[in-house]
């Protein structure tokens, strides 16, 4: 099977990241052992939000911040136990490949990006959903394959066999997914670890619009990101 390519090239295909193959997996092998973590430790950070928004003598601003008037707030419950957790991370990963961090280390927090600690822990719900139907078309897609002859013939005749299809996908979401784009500037997207978000959600703003896969996407069930999986 030939190996895939997940190199990036900023200012094209919509990147504002320029990453070697090696330099793009450890990029995503990173980003997602993150958001394992930050999903193990969820309940922390709803907690720390909520200390957040009602904590005597933190007041909010109301400032245009570009998706309309928002609450700007401080977060510094939230900014203290989201950096626990990328530091448990980041000291796991090098202890585990000795690899440094790739990427920015900043965690937008009281910002035009992430005004209040609400919009922190909405924002970081929409983890599962993007994940879930990715995850979910991966493992269906062959189960279908063995279900139905007319199905494995078009995966076949599309994408040569099961795998490749599964690959293609994959490839296609772990270089366009991870590739700071998304935002209006490198400040609203880039590398930055609200930026990864930014990007993965303008991956499944495009989807639909990459036939080949999206129709596998369709075989296996998909309605949307905000479906129940």
């Amino acid at each position: 099977m030939k190996r895939s390519n997940l190199a990036i090239t900023g200012g094209y295909a919509g990147a504002r990241l320029t990453h070697s193959h090696r330099t793009q997996v450890r990029y995503v092998r990173q980003t997602l052992v993150l958001w394992r973590e930050i999903m193990t430790d969820f309940y922390k950070l709803w907690m720390s939000a909520e200390e957040d928004l009602l904590m005597p003598n933190n007041g909010y601003r109301f400032r245009d911040t570009g998706q309309g008037a928002n609450r700007m707030q401080d977060s510094p419950v939230v900014s203290r136990s989201m950096h626990e957790v990328l530091n448990r991370v980041q000291n796991a990963l090098q202890r585990r490949y000795g690899e440094q961090w790739v990427g920015l280390a900043v965690v937008h927090l009281a910002d035009t990006n992430v005004p209040n600690s609400f919009v922190f822990i909405d924002k970081y719900t929409q983890i599962s959903r993007i994940l879930s139907p990715i995850v979910h078309t991966i493992e269906r897609i062959g189960q279908l394959a063995d279900e139905s002859p007319g199905i494995k013939k078009y995966i076949d005749t599309t994408f040569g066999s099961v795998d490749l299809c599964r690959m293609l996908i994959l490839q296609d979401f772990f270089r366009h997914g991870f590739d700071g784009s998304g935002g209006t500037s490198g400040f609203d997207s880039g590398s930055c670890i609200d930026g990864r978000l930014t990007s993965c959600w303008n991956w499944c703003s495009k989807l639909e619009k990459k036939e080949e896969i999206f129709s596998v996407f369709l075989l296996c069930g998909f309605i949307g990101f905000d479906g129940q999986f």
